[in-house]
């Protein structure tokens, strides 16, 4: 069978490794010797993996007369890690203060006041939030191999989130047949009345 190639994170952590283990400085065209010798990197790949690396600042560059210099410290790129999961702990966090907050609304809105605006409001919000919670997953996954006990915790708070998101969800399952008791309404109706996604389902 055909051996599969690296994910761009897999190459990433490799060309890590380069650096923790050698705890050297390097040229572009020394890590596109060794990379593919050493950590089955391929040449083509090393220049882009590099920058990403200096784009998240866990390595450095510095440019001494016409060359580049490239190097990486364990201590630094740990701080950068910690840096950076705790913003989006403090982003999650803030989501779900928003969704408590939307949970919050709906409650007001059982009551039987008719506020369409309100409601497609609060729905776009609800997307919003679930579009952030992704891009946050995306970055902590991105973040995975280089601190996992850290990750397991961010992991257990996405989970928090998620249960909060579908706790929403059923809130306006609630809200639909409860508008479908007292008006008669049918259930398209009321989806094409308040913006109500016609999929939508709690989050697996």
């Amino acid at each position: 069978s055909k051996k599969k190639g690296l994910s761009f994170e897999e190459k990433r952590a490799r060309m890590m490794e380069i650096f923790f283990e050698t705890k050297d400085v390097f040229q572009l065209k020394d890590l596109e010797k060794i990379a593919p010798k050493e950590k089955g990197i391929t040449s083509m790949s090393v220049k882009e993996i590099l920058q990403s690396l200096v784009d998240d600042g866990m390595v450095d560059t510095d440019r001494i007369g016409t060359s580049n210099y490239f190097w990486a410290f364990p201590s630094k790129a740990l701080h950068a890690r910690k840096r950076k999961l705790e913003e989006l702990e403090s982003q999650f966090a803030e989501s779900s203060q928003k969704k408590e907050a939307l949970q919050k609304s709906i409650e007001k809105s059982k009551t039987g006041r008719e506020d369409t605006a309100e409601r497609a409001a609060l729905l776009k919000e609800l997307a919003a939030l679930r579009q952030k919670k992704e891009q946050l997953k995306t970055e902590i996954d991105k973040y995975r191999e280089c601190d996992p006990d850290v990750v397991e915790e961010m992991r257990q708070t996405n989970q928090v989130a998620k249960e909060a998101a579908n706790r929403w969800t059923d809130n306006i399952f609630s809200i639909k047949s409860w508008a479908k008791r007292k008006f008669g309404f049918e259930e398209s109706r009321i989806n094409k009345g308040f913006g109500i996604p016609e999929d939508l389902d709690y989050i697996d």
